[in-house]
């Protein structure tokens, strides 16, 4: 193993990642983003009196907070693609394709799945995945379709039930003025 590899540091853009390293970095920044998201749904509202509106003094905190940790993931985001690029011996400036809306959706893909370069190439020699990135990255191949999945039922039953529960509120309604009739 080169010297290279053995001083790699994943938050630098030196460097390459594969596929299930990419993948797998990928689902521990979603990880903090989730944790993150649960920890803010539970301590905010402790922060907060119900007969008021949230305060300036929370608003200056909170909003700081909350900025500092997006660049965090964009930079990261950047970083990892950057990466993942040079697997591919492609330049890391293509990672700006991640601004360009629904382009980014398909470009993401393709790094998900494109194989990199075997061997050395311009950026390095092939980092090897470690264990945890992939067991990582297949908890991520495997979440990715079943909460697509998910979502499109939750999007044809929620409104199916909205639908249902309008027509038996008129219904009853309907008996209701029957009945008084």
């Amino acid at each position: 193993m080169s010297n290279f590899q053995n001083n790699d540091s994943p938050f630098s853009a030196n460097g390459r990642f594969g596929r299930l390293s990419y993948l797998g970095w990928s689902m521990l920044t979603a990880l903090f983003i989730m944790i993150i998201g649960i920890l803010a749904a539970i301590l905010i509202p402790t922060f907060i009196p119900k007969e008021q509106a949230p305060s300036t003094l929370f608003s200056a905190i909170v909003i700081p907070i909350c900025l500092v940790i997006y660049i965090l993931l964009v930079y990261l985001n950047f970083i990892f693609t950057i990466r993942r690029l040079h697997d591919k011996n492609q330049s890391g400036w293509l990672s700006l394709l991640l601004l360009i809306p629904l382009v980014n959706l398909f470009f993401y893909f393709y790094l998900a799945c494109a194989k990199g370069d075997q061997g050395i190439n311009n950026y390095g020699a092939k980092r090897p995945t470690k264990t945890w990135e992939k067991v990582l990255a297949w908890v991520y191949i495997i979440l990715i379709p079943v909460t697509c999945v998910l979502g499109i039922l939750a999007a044809i039953a929620i409104p199916a039930y909205q639908d249902y529960t309008n027509r038996t509120q008129q219904q009853q309604y309907q008996q209701q003025i029957n009945q008084s009739e």
